[in-house]
């Protein structure tokens, strides 16, 4: 394992640690999806942690901001490494096109070559691997779809978000996989729109790690350098609710604002840029945000 950084004194260490790219990648997200909605930024769906500078109508302009917060891994990651960009195996959901750029939080400049897992629920709330322990919105009702939008406080625990780790139950693995960042730091995933289940907001877990290497077998050796996860703003998820399947589920959903794992902190904590076309979001989706990590710190995100 890599020996971490040593100490650098308060004021420098917070003044390249705010000194994080971020937006290049939501600019590139808005080519060809006409009129948008673009949402990001803060529970409430106001303004964008980035500045009005890094819109999709000037890709080369660019802030910085902090270190991406660090989450719990939750119970439901698996190591599969399968490296794919298509993680969807067929299932149901609004289409997502998931764009990330990696960057060193201390330099600024693009992290080539990190493997990123991402991993999340089905339109029903259902993880892959986990079918039967995982709190889903079951099987859709056979009478008539539910009337209103789905919502309400969670109650116990935050289900797939925390918790120690848990032995799969299944062998499937739709909803997961890993790729390399090129030599920008950029990966992109293929994927659905994620749904809720009991006791958490909807999200995207995400996994780097780095100093590995790719195999016949997948990605090999090095250690986890980021754990965290990607959040989606109230705007957009009330738009899903009201697309099949995610309207047949009756599951109680928890808002951002009531989710125990948040950080509340925009971008920073993992709040994506969303792009999709006002009224259709059935149309599909694309989200983006850039990750600032430092690669020389282990953070696996099971002690949390």
């Amino acid at each position: 394992m890599t020996e971490p950084r040593k100490n650098t004194p308060v004021t420098a260490r917070d003044m390249t640690r705010r000194r994080v790219v971020v937006a290049g990648g939501a600019a590139v997200a808005a080519a060809g999806l006409g009129t948008a909605v673009a949402t990001a930024a803060s529970a409430g769906g106001s303004s964008s942690a980035a500045s009005p500078s890094a819109s999709a109508s000037s890709p080369s302009q660019e802030v910085c901001y902090r270190l991406t917060s660090e989450t719990t891994e939750g119970p439901y990651y698996i190591d599969a490494d399968k490296i794919r960009k298509n993680i969807t195996e067929g299932k149901e959901g609004i289409p997502m096109t998931l764009r990330l750029k990696l960057i060193d939080s201390e330099t600024c400049k693009p992290l080539a070559k990190a493997a990123v897992d991402i991993w999340h629920c089905d339109a029903l709330g259902l993880y892959s691997g986990y079918e039967d322990s995982s709190t889903g919105g079951g099987t859709p009702p056979t009478g008539p779809p539910p009337t209103g939008t789905p919502t309400g406080t969670p109650t116990g625990g935050p289900p797939g978000g925390g918790g120690g780790h848990q032995d799969p139950t299944d062998d499937r693995r739709y909803l997961r996989g890993t790729q390399l960042t090129d030599r920008h730091g950029f990966v992109e995933f293929t994927t659905v729109f994620p749904g809720w289940y009991r006791g958490r907001c909807v999200h995207i877990h995400t996994k780097v790690h780095v100093g590995g290497k790719l195999t016949d077998s997948g990605y090999e050796g090095g250690h986890a350098c980021h754990t965290g996860q990607l959040f989606f703003a109230e705007e957009a998820v009330l738009a899903s609710a009201e697309v099949a399947p995610y309207s047949t589920s009756t599951t109680p959903r928890t808002t951002l604002d009531e989710d125990g794992i948040y950080p509340g902190n925009g971008a920073e904590g993992g709040l994506l840029r969303l792009q999709y076309r006002k009224g259709k979001i059935a149309k599909g989706v694309v989200g983006s945000l850039t990750l600032g990590v430092d690669p020389d710190a282990t953070n696996d995100g099971t002690g949390m």
